[in-house]
């Protein structure tokens, strides 16, 4: 059944041009129409032409990191989460501990897939709007010399917190442990450089801020790493191991790969270096995160977190105390305007996400602004701070 169009009414902004709301969530989001349009053809997955695009987009990934020089990359299908799970249980062995640093859901649900896979792990913890503390760590390592490796999200967008993944590097290499990061929000948009940074892998995806398609997740990984992984992996399709040695032999994936997904995606690609790179990306997801705070804060809305601390990947705004508020109904009245939010991920705070990534620049920003404006006053919230 086809997906209805929204309809532009009255009181509606402009649409994306292929007539779809704007996606102002983590993920999947707006996308171009020329990535779009790289969709409508057909590839044969053992063509040449597929496998010379297969090689081209995992060399255009090792440049956005400066790679070239001891990484390689590993596409594997799935969403993020398929490629976050295929890096734990690949590069963790089987005589190994996984210390993961949690500040959200997505730390947590990293210590899940640690649980189902039977891996052999620890925790350490901090508030949803508090970053990881390097100091932290160190002593957990010196507490704990069992820990082999160290897992850390970059990004982390149950709230938008930017955790300090450059001083994390830089504890758990001082201390002879291996640093595994989800930079799955972040990758793209914000500094991370093999030359600066010591990891093992770091896993993405197609679809957030390199503006692909939802489709396939991928690593970035140290070849001398991955190539002590043979056999860690208890997985047949999640083996990154194996995916890459496939990969290395003959151009092509194991499995029956995303075709549209990577033909969108080397667009996306196009767009991303045209752009700039990584900071033209980030620059213009930093000027929709400024634009959207202030002209949130004019309205008398708070947000979660301090601005030092915050991405300009997703920002998370208290709800209102005004009980004539009710995030549904606001939710519905924003869609009907052309905007699609998120909903809060959050247990410290009732609150809701609204993100600046995505093929969305200042415009969309001012607009969404006005949209809130105007759904507020029809809903007649007057009282916009948080419950204190």
């Amino acid at each position: 059944m086809a997906v209805p169009r929204a309809t532009p009414t009255e009181e509606s902004c402009t649409l994306s041009p292929t007539n779809d709301p704007w996606l102002l969530t983590p993920g999947p989001l707006t996308t171009s129409p020329e990535v779009k349009d790289a969709m409508l053809h057909d590839v044969g997955s053992r063509d040449t032409d597929f496998i010379a695009l297969n090689a081209r987009i995992r060399e255009r990934l090792l440049r956005i990191v400066d790679g070239e020089a001891r990484c390689t990359t590993v596409p594997l299908q799935g969403s993020g989460t398929f490629v976050v799970e295929a890096m734990l249980t690949t590069f963790l062995p089987p005589d190994g501990r996984l210390l993961i640093l949690i500040n959200g859901a997505y730390g947590w649900r990293m210590a899940k897939i640690c649980q189902v896979a039977g891996l052999s792990y620890t925790t350490l913890e901090w508030p949803e709007d508090t970053p990881v503390d390097p100091d932290a760590v160190a002593r957990k390592l010196e507490e704990e010399p069992h820990v082999t490796h160290v897992a850390v999200v970059h990004c982390e967008t149950t709230s938008g917190v930017l955790n300090p993944i450059e001083r994390v590097a830089e504890v758990v290499a001082r201390r002879g442990r291996r640093l595994l990061i989800d930079s799955m929000s972040a990758f793209g948009a914000l500094p991370l450089s093999a030359e600066q940074i010591a990891f093992d892998a770091v896993v993405a995806s197609s679809n957030k801020c390199l503006e692909g398609v939802p489709g396939f997740g991928f690593c970035i990984a140290d070849r001398e790493a991955l190539s002590n992984c043979q056999g860690n992996a208890s997985s047949l399709s999640l083996d990154l191991f194996e995916q890459w040695t496939a990969m290395e032999g003959n151009g092509q994936w194991r499995f029956t790969p995303p075709t549209h997904a990577l033909l969108a995606f080397d667009r996306a690609l196009d767009a991303f270096e045209a752009e700039g790179g990584q900071e033209g990306r980030g620059g213009r997801y930093r000027e929709n995160c400024r634009i959207l705070v202030d002209g949130m804060r004019r309205l008398g809305f708070q947000t979660l977190l301090a601005d030092e601390v915050q991405a300009p990947i997703i920002v998370t705004f208290h709800k209102p105390a005004d009980e004539r508020f009710d995030f549904d109904a606001f939710y519905d009245a924003l869609r009907a305007r052309g905007f699609v939010i998120y909903p809060g991920k959050l247990t410290v705070a009732d609150s809701f996400r609204i993100g600046c990534i995505g093929q969305v620049g200042p415009q969309q920003m001012h607009h969404v602004l006005e949209a809130i404006e105007r759904t507020l006053h029809n809903m007649q919230v007057v009282e916009r701070a948080p419950k204190a």
